[in-house]
C-alpha cells in the first residue's frame, strides 16, 4: 500500500495504473474510518483491481462555526484498516494541496441543494461537489463508491457525473448500522451516554414513516407530521429537518409516489445526525 500526499505523487501511480490497463476504484473519505467506510472498501475491492481511498477533511464543505477544527482525526487508525482490506493507495493531502493560494473555482448545483441538508448548510455541497470533482479528476476512477447514510450526497454527485458526463459509475453502498439501529458516523463519537440512547429516535421516527408508507399512506404531510412527533417526544432531540423528495431533483413532494428519499436531521447538543431509508413505488 502506497500513502502520498501530493496530486504529484497521485498522478504517477494512477499514470502506471492506466497504462498496466487496471480498473480503479475510489472510496472518498475524510477519514475516522469505521465499519460503514470498511464496507464500501470491501465492495470496490471486489469489483477492481486496483482501490484508492482518499483521506481529506475538506475544509470547503464546512462552514464558519461548524466542526472543522473538531472533526475525529485518527489517520493512524485509518492506514491500518486500509492496509487490513488490501487498499493499493491512500491520497492524505493537506488543504494547501488542495486548494492553494488563489484557488477559485468551485462547482455548484443549486437546484438541488435547497432541500434536505441544504436547507440549514447552504455552502455545504458546494464543498462536497467541489472536492469530489478534484478527487475524480486526479485519480481517474472507473467506480466510485459513497455510502447511502449520506443519500442526498449521492445523489447530487451522481447527478453531476451525469450533467458532466463523466466516465465513471457511482456504486451505492448500503448504511451500516450499530446492533441497536443507530446509523455508523463519524460524529457519533461526540454524543454522551445520554445523547447517545437519545439517538435512537432517528431510527424511531423514519420506522414509524415507513410503516405508514407499507398501510397505504401516501401523504406527505402525514407522514412527516408523525415523524416530527415522535422526535418532538425525544426531550434531548432537536429537529433539523424531516422532509420526503424524489431522488432524481430532490424536490419536495407531496404524495409519495415512484422512488422517494425519507430523510431526517436531529441536533443532540451540538452533535447533528442524519438517517433516512429509500422508499421504492412497488415495495
Amino acid at each position: 500500500m502506497e500513502i502520498v500526499e501530493t496530486q504529484a505523487q497521485a498522478k504517477a501511480i494512477i499514470r502506471s495504473w492506466k497504462g498496466q490497463k487496471f480498473s480503479i476504484g475510489l472510496v472518498p473519505t475524510m477519514g475516522y474510518l469505521h465499519e460503514g467506510h470498511a464496507s464500501l472498501i470491501r465492495l470496490a475491492r471486489a469489483d477492481n483491481e486496483r482501490v484508492a481511498v482518499s483521506v481529506f477533511v475538506n475544509p470547503t464543505q464546512f462552514a464558519p462555526g461548524e466542526d472543522l477544527a473538531s472533526y475525529p482525526r485518527d489517520f493512524e487508525r485509518d492506514r491500518e484498516l486500509c492496509q487490513s482490506l488490501g487498499v493499493d493507495l491512500i491520497f492524505h493531502p493537506q488543504p494547501v494541496e488542495m486548494y492553494p493560494p488563489g484557488y477559485a473555482t468551485y462547482v455548484e448545483a443549486p437546484s438541488l441543494s435547497v432541500n434536505l441538508c441544504g436547507r440549514s448548510r447552504p455552502t455545504h455541497f458546494r464543498g462536497v461537489l467541489t472536492v469530489v470533482l478534484k478527487l475524480f479528476a486526479l485519480l481517474g476512477p472507473d467506480r466510485a463508491y459513497f455510502g447511502l447514510k449520506d443519500a442526498q450526497q449521492f445523489f447530487i454527485i451522481k447527478r453531476m457525473v451525469e450533467d458532466l458526463g463523466l466516465d465513471l459509475a457511482m456504486i451505492p453502498g448500503p448504511t451500516v448500522r450499530e446492533p441497536d439501529g443507530l446509523a455508523l458516523s463519524s460524529r457519533n463519537v461526540y454524543l454522551s451516554p445520554a445523547e447517545r440512547s437519545a439517538a435512537l429516535v432517528l431510527q424511531r421516527a423514519l420506522r414509524a414513516a415507513e410503516r405508514l408508507l407499507r398501510a397505504g399512506e401516501r401523504r406527505s404531510d402525514l407522514i412527516l407530521a408523525e415523524m416530527r412527533r415522535i422526535v418532538v417526544a425525544e426531550t434531548l432531540a432537536r429537529l433539523d429537518y424531516a422532509e420526503i423528495v424524489e431522488t432524481r431533483g430532490l424536490s419536495l413532494i407531496p404524495q409519495v409516489t415512484g422512488q422517494a428519499l425519507v430523510a431526517i436531521a436531529v441536533f443532540f447538543g451540538k452533535t447533528r445526525l442524519i438517517d433516512n431509508f429509500l422508499w421504492e413505488a412497488e415495495a
